[in-house]
């Protein structure tokens, strides 16, 4: 399959300034990410809250620039922000956000909201908008009536159905889904995630799927990247294999906090301490707490990323020791 979207060696640095009068510290919110997404294919990002998911995704879609590497979008180096070849690729390239009603004009009615990229890109005559909209909310499971109320009017799951067709309105080939179904009940976290899934089918869409729920990554995605302290610590050519039998410490610590109908959480593997300081913690702070239970890990410098003979990619210095216990029981 043919690369859409090339993520070389991504780094992107924060200053923060802790108090007046002092120096400011250089946070790596994204540190050294490589990764590529296949014209209709999902990749899912997982990680815990902090880890830089979010930022990632804006700078797959060149919101957030790069303070190192490089994005390819279609081969093509992604153009400075700001500029006419910039904006001409954002209807190729769209974003869905967590929350869908601060992502929408409370003061717009919502088939308006669906019909502004049509009238931003020019992409159909100002004519037939009114019929493309139409379209668009069907296709996404809304009504004709629906689209003169306010997104206060609308439900959690509506509101979010109206936000993707108004993604969808610029026919992209990319869509980068920033937790979309987070602040959705479970029911309706079912619904979108199916309707997303249609889609991608019928018009061939590359997604990115960022989440931290790792029942509706397994559900939705064709590969996984999991994510920690900013850097990918594993990825996999199938979301079932790196589910099935996760290498890196930290990923066999998320799969093991999903729910199986039916069974205890017994084997769950608890991560002990808290994550490190990323402004004051050592340059291996992402061995600290992923590997408690290596004595000397504390010293142990960052791994590199290694790739097996089955594509998996693994950031780990012992990645496949499976007689030993991996990790302490809490106290």
């Amino acid at each position: 399959m043919t690369a859409l979207l090339q993520a070389k060696d991504l780094v992107r640095v924060y200053e923060t300034r802790p108090g007046l009068w002092t120096k400011p510290t250089r946070v790596r919110a994204v540190d050294r990410v490589s990764l590529t997404v296949s014209a209709g294919e999902t990749l899912g990002i997982v990680g815990e809250s902090g880890s830089g998911k979010s930022t990632l995704g804006r700078m797959l879609l060149g919101i957030d620039p790069a303070s190192e590497g490089q994005v390819l979008f279609d081969g093509k180096p992604m153009p400075e922000p700001g500029t006419p070849a910039w904006r001409k690729l954002r209807a190729q390239m769209q974003l869905v956000f967590q929350d869908p009603l601060a992502a929408l004009d409370r003061r717009l009615p919502v088939a308006e909201q669906i019909g502004e990229p049509l009238a931003i890109h020019g992409l159909v005559p100002p004519a037939d908008v009114k019929d493309r909209v139409f379209e668009l909310m069907a296709a996404v499971g809304l009504r004709r009536d629906q689209g003169g109320r306010y997104p206060h009017e609308l439900s959690g799951g509506q509101r979010q159905r109206v936000v993707i067709a108004r993604a969808l309105a610029a026919e992209p080939r990319l869509l980068v889904c920033d937790e979309p179904v987070s602040a959705l009940d479970v029911s309706i976290q079912a619904q979108v995630v199916n309707l997303l899934r249609e889609l991608q089918e019928r018009h061939g869409i590359a997604m990115v799927f960022i989440s931290h729920d790792l029942k509706v990554v397994r559900n939705i995605a064709d590969r996984v990247a999991v994510m920690y302290l900013g850097r990918i610590v594993e990825m996999e050519a199938s979301s079932d294999e790196i589910f099935a039998k996760p290498l890196h410490p930290y990923t066999r610590a998320l799969v093991s906090s999903v729910p199986i109908p039916g069974r205890k959480l017994e084997s769950r593997i608890i991560l002990q301490g808290e994550p490190p300081n990323p402004p004051g913690g050592p340059q291996d702070a992402h061995s600290i707490r992923a590997v408690p239970w290596l004595k000397h890990s504390a010293r142990a410098p960052i791994p590199h990323s290694r790739r097996s003979k089955g594509g998996r990619v693994t950031a780990c210095h012992f990645p496949i020791l499976r007689k030993f216990p991996l990790w302490r029981k809490p106290a």
